[in-house]
């Protein structure tokens, strides 16, 4: 097994990691494979350093857009090390170590923490179709093997399962469990967590075309996939807003719509993969049982991505 031996202080790092500001836009970041299919953990570095240049505070790794069902342990934990080395004090790492087996997420999470991660993303159990006390005994009993901060994330248009609002209630008075990423899209459910959580609770937009109503009725900021592409515009746009430039912000956010909805026409993150590879920076394919966008996908994505300013650098090898 990858991994790099750090000093696992559970009450010093713990406390101070739980300080650790996790920025406002956090990009989950797509794998790069190799023509073999493998991981390609030298485009990964490139990668993840060029976000940092286009706006983002932080990164997910293996996330749903880096295809994590499809990665094994030890390639997860080299890709956390690898990304976590690149890009040092300049932002955050978050791993994504959730999944719908209790006790393979504490050994993901505490295999994470001992590579020198900064926080942990755990999706709601996919497949299981657990009670929400169930949601919630899983993500309390995650939370208790760790002492890095834990982002609970509500995705049910993939685990068919809604975390609802009191229960992400009840996990925000769990010290170490410090945010949501929200993208079950719905805005009555997120105000009703955003009044309701404790202070300092992080609620995430977790799909793009939400971000600025989330940010309208109190949300913190977005966990991102189109943040690849415009990220600067992104950040431009949450800047805006905070600075009650609500309209401007407004404006950036309508602007990215049709971009928005070109990234998602199929399957994250084929979509997204295909129009870094179009745009010059390779990123490689994604593994079964994911495939290549049909014809008529690919066409509707160039066509979008001609009315946009691209931030990302486009060469690789940076």
């Amino acid at each position: 097994m990858f991994l790099r031996e750090v000093r696992n202080d559970r009450n010093g790092q713990g406390a101070k990691l739980m300080k650790k500001n996790l920025g406002r836009l956090l990009t989950a970041m797509v794998t790069p494979l190799d023509a073999a299919g493998e991981v390609n953990y030298q485009q990964a570095r490139n990668l993840a350093r060029c976000l940092m240049d286009s706006g983002s505070d932080g990164l997910i790794v293996s996330g749903t857009t880096g295809e994590s069902p499809t990665l094994t342990m030890d390639e997860k934990l080299r890709l956390f090390a690898e990304v976590k080395e690149e890009i040092a004090h300049r932002g955050v790492v978050v791993a994504g170590t959730g999944s719908n087996s209790t006790r393979a997420s504490q050994e993901l999470t505490r295999e994470a923490e001992k590579v020198g991660v900064d926080a942990c993303l755990l999706v709601v159990p996919y497949y299981n179709k657990p009670s929400q006390e169930g949601l919630y005994q899983h993500f309390k009993t995650i939370a208790e093997y760790t002492s890095l901060p834990c982002i609970a994330y509500n995705v049910p248009s993939r685990t068919v399962i809604n975390l609802t609002a009191e229960t992400t209630i009840k996990l925000s008075r769990i010290d170490n469990v410090v945010g949501v990423k929200e993208a079950s899209g719905n805005m009555e459910q997120i105000a009703n967590i955003v009044a309701g959580v404790r202070e300092n609770f992080l609620v995430y937009s977790g799909n793009d075309s939400d971000t600025f109503p989330l940010l309208a009725i109190g949300g913190y900021g977005v966990i991102s996939v189109a943040s690849h592409i415009v990220g600067v515009q992104i950040k431009k746009m949450i800047d805006l807003f905070l600075g009650n430039k609500v309209e401007e912000a407004a404006s950036i956010h309508r602007h990215l719509l049709p971009l928005i909805k070109a990234l998602f026409v199929v399957s994250n993150p084929v979509p997204l993969k295909y129009a870094l590879n179009y745009l010059g920076f390779s990123v490689g394919g994604t593994r079964l049982p994911l495939v290549e966008a049909d014809s008529k996908s690919v066409e509707f994505i160039r066509s979008t991505l001609m009315n946009y300013q691209v931030d990302f650098p486009l060469r690789d090898n940076l």
